[in-house]
């Protein structure tokens, strides 16, 4: 029934793309072919790609952060580009925000898309965010698809169990095409019932 292809230099990148593979398959394929393993899986997956289509290697170039000194962060302290989670901004903000803040992954994306707006900013974003998370539902980005592809079946199907989502999240990733959520992965539980 599975059959997605094994990740191996001769594959299409278009077959490449058309199908799902764990984080944990990108960065062996990197390592064993030589490109760099490091980033999210969306820069994995472009990189594998490019090397798929031309056979040469993409390289990134690494940009140099300036760390900051926590005394030197202020509300009105504006956010630097290429802002890194560290240990000084997580104190700065566990003063402002108390000590069950945490760089949840919306806050995070926040930082990175508004260097040159200030702390303050940050800070009023934090609680934006909080209060949005507790009355809708929050976006989740690309690179979790396993996590939209489980709340969506859930959000369709209240009567079914963690189980039942998981046999259709693998039945959807094995196939190409989307990784979406549809009705018709529900066929795969009658297919296991039968066979079981």
């Amino acid at each position: 029934m599975n059959e997605r292809p094994i990740l191996e230099r001769g594959l299409d990148a278009n077959t490449f793309k058309s199908y799902y593979y764990l984080k944990d398959e990108l960065v062996a394929f990197c390592r064993k072919n030589g490109l760099q393993a490091s980033g999210g899986k969306q820069q994995l997956t472009h990189r594998i790609a490019y090397f798929l289509d031309t056979g040469e290697k993409l390289v990134s170039v690494n940009k140099r952060n300036v760390p900051v000194n926590i005394c030197n962060i202020a509300r009105d302290s504006i956010i630097e580009n290429d802002f890194v989670c560290s240990e000084k901004h997580r104190a700065f903000f566990r003063k402002n925000l108390g000590n069950s803040f945490t760089f949840n992954v919306l806050f995070q994306k926040w930082l990175k898309e508004n260097s040159g707006k200030t702390y303050g900013d940050a800070i009023e974003a934090y609680h934006k965010i909080l209060r949005e998370k507790k009355t809708k539902k929050v976006p989740i980005d690309k690179q979790f698809e396993y996590n939209t592809y489980i709340r969506d079946f859930f959000s369709q199907n209240k009567d079914k169990n963690l189980s039942d989502a998981i046999k259709c999240w693998k039945y959807k990733k094995s196939i190409s095409g989307n990784n979406k959520y549809d009705i018709a992965d529900l066929e795969i539980l009658s297919i296991n019932s039968i066979e079981e």
